[in-house]
This record gives C-alpha cells, structure tokens and sequence, in this order.
C-alpha cells in the first residue's frame, strides 16, 4: 500500500532568520510530502531565500493578508491527501512530523493536533503567553463538552477534503478556533499527541498578539453556538489526550529526554 501524500502547508511574513533552516529541516522528513510555501506579503529577504529552495512549491501575496489567507492559499494548491500546518520559525520540530502523521494513519481520527502541553518542556516565553494559551484551550474544552490541552497549537494535521469541507474563512491567527470549532461541531475524531516545543519571544519576531488570544476565544464561542450549517453533535470522545500509556509510548518515540515531572509552559 502507497503511504499517502502529505501536503505540508507553510504560511510565512518576515522570517528571513528562520526560513531556511525550518526548510532544510521539513525537507529531511523521510514521508511522501509536498511542501507549499506561501510568502505573505514579506518585506525582507524570505521570498528571494525561499525562492532558492529546490522540492518547494512557492506562492507569493501582493502584500501580507494573514496566516488565515495564507494557509487558504496553500490549501488551494494542495494534492496530498492529508495536511499539516507547519510555522515558518523554529518553534515546532519538524522530527516529530512523522509521528503526528503515524497516529492520522492509526485511523479512528479525524484530525491529529500536537500538544506542547503533553511534550517535553523547553521553557517558555512568558508566562502571559502560557495563560493565555491554556485560557483558549479550556474555553475550547467548556464549550464543546470535551477536553484539550493545546488548543492553540500549530502542528495540525488533518484530512484534506475534510478541512476544505469546513470552510474556514478567518484571515489571521483566528484561523486555528475557526478551524477547531467547525470540526468539533462536525463531530470530528481529534487526538493530542505530544510534541517538542521551542519557543520564542516577541523581541525575537513572535507576532502573535493578546489580541489574537481575545479573538479566538470569541472566534470559539460564535462557531459553538452558530445558526445553521452542520448540526452541533457534542461527543465527549470527540477530543482526547493519549491515555498514560500511549503518551508514555510517544514520548519514549520522541526522545530519552523527557522528564515526566516537568512542566512544560508554552505561550
């Protein structure tokens, strides 16, 4: 059986430091991928970097118009049969990719999201960005009668035709809520794996916001009570965190560092 094609879809604005490492790095996943790169409206050197990449598809905005409309571009381009959101920093590992992809293969999902929660801990960048990425995600658990732990996140992977099904139209950061809260009223099959996490701080290029934090907890609550459309099924089994033994089993695929007493603290 043909293991198939992943579409790696990644939006970027501004990240000359970064892009060419997080390239080199998706590149040496050993999957059948195709990479999609969609260069926002950039103002630096990331277009004319990315532009030098072989194995790419590169896409390019007039001028930046949000992760949102940049991952919708590259969705548009798409032909692999699954998809995954990958940021064009280096605050998620690209090594771990095969694992999401692994458990989307297990069957029984839907879609496959990567917990820096459940990972191992790298710090974090502020505590504000910590609690405000644990509020989303427990507003996320009340709303839609189940539990998640890294709502926010940005590895997420997911069957293409269903993520086109969904319609998502938010432009910016809105665009991981609107994503969340249309497969959860769809009664979509999402579980957590565990990822390893680097983050960043604004200082070093992070964009998002506050802003973006008050934003996707209305964007949460509009698409749990939204008229029309699909009907909302609530199903607690919909979304949930790998039981103690298959974390213990992801993680020990993950690497010998993990320390089961850390806490990890992502923004």
């Amino acid at each position: 059986m043909t293991a198939p094609l992943l579409s790696i879809l990644v939006p970027v604005y501004n990240e000359e430091r970064t892009i060419v490492e997080i390239l080199a790095r998706v590149r040496a996943v050993d999957l059948p991928t195709e990479i999609i790169v969609v260069d926002d409206g950039s103002t630096d050197g990331t277009a004319s970097l990315v532009a030098r990449v072989e194995g790419i598809t590169l896409l390019r905005h007039g001028q930046n118009r949000g992760k949102g409309e940049a991952i919708a571009t590259a969705l548009a381009r798409a032909h692999g049969e699954i998809c995954l959101t990958q940021d064009a920093d280096l605050e998620y590992d690209p090594a771990d990719i095969p694992a999401l992809y692994a458990r989307y293969l297990a069957g029984d999902v839907d879609a496959v999201y990567g917990s820096r929660i459940l990972g191992p801990s790298q710090g974090r960048s502020s505590r504000f960005f910590y609690w405000g990425g644990r509020l989303v995600s427990l507003t996320a658990s009340v709303l839609y009668g189940t539990r998640i732990t890294d709502e926010p996140t940005g590895y997420k992977l997911i069957g293409t035709a269903l993520l086109r099904s969904l319609g998502v139209r938010a432009r910016r950061f809105d665009f991981c809520p609107e994503l969340t809260g249309r497969l959860l009223r769809r009664g979509g099959r999402l579980v957590e794996i565990p990822i390893h996490y680097h983050p960043r701080r604004p200082g070093d290029g992070k964009k998002i916001t506050a802003r973006d934090g008050f934003l996707a907890i209305w964007v949460l609550v509009r698409e749990r009570f939204a008229r029309g459309g699909d009907a909302l099924r609530l199903d607690r089994a919909a979304v949930r965190p790998l039981a103690r033994g298959e974390q213990r089993d992801a993680l020990a695929a993950l690497g010998p560092e993990r320390d089961k007493d850390d806490a990890h603290e992502p923004e």
